[in-house]
């Protein structure tokens, strides 16, 4: 059974998760769900969710295959982009390749391969005394409050508030660390 901990830093963990797509849907073009497209590449961030003490979530993006023709260069793209994701700043957890078949009209199937990127947090590090500090000085100074629902407190509001910040932080770090990764590949793969 999860703890009331668990239960409100992965709501607003959550939150900070859907402003992150909110976010890069704006900077790039939007496409259904939680997806958008970047230089004709569908990237996606996934729902979080509380395992372990850790919020967890994927980041992922499909392997641009009109331009990565055989099997040889698509497992090459994908070995290129799990090593650059080995040097990202918060590193993956798991790095995998995914095979997936839609069938999009009943009729015909459409296969595409996707990088997925796991990604797993603790959840003590998602704020801080330090960081929780400086948010209530500052509140105060534009007498201003927070509405975090669930907390009974003000310092618990700040942390709240801060859990859904940094969720949303580390989101975007991550997926613009896949999005220059990708770049970087296909110049390499693709010429």
């Amino acid at each position: 059974m999860s703890s009331f901990k668990e239960i409100l830093f992965g709501k607003y963990a959550g939150v900070g998760l859907g402003s992150a797509v909110e976010e890069m849907q704006k900077k790039y073009s939007k496409k259904k769900g939680r997806r958008f497209n970047h230089d004709n590449i569908t990237y996606e961030i996934s729902r979080g969710g509380v395992v372990d003490e850790s919020m967890q979530f994927e980041v992922s993006s499909k392997i641009p295959q009109d331009e990565v023709k055989n099997d040889k260069d698509m497992k090459s793209y994908f070995a290129e982009i799990k090593k650059l994701a080995t040097k990202f700043t918060n590193k993956p957890v798991s790095i995998e390749m995914e095979n997936i078949v839609l069938d999009t009209n009943r009729n015909t199937e459409k296969e595409r391969d996707y990088v997925k990127l796991l990604y797993r947090y603790p959840l003590n590090d998602l704020y801080s005394d330090k960081g929780m500090l400086e948010k209530t000085e500052k509140m105060l100074q534009n007498k201003s409050k927070l509405n975090a629902r669930g907390a009974l407190t003000e310092q618990g509001n700040v942390a709240l508030q801060l859990v859904q910040e940094t969720t949303q932080n580390f989101a975007r770090q991550n997926i613009e660390d896949l999005i220059s990764a990708n770049k970087q590949v296909r110049i390499k793969i693709t010429g």
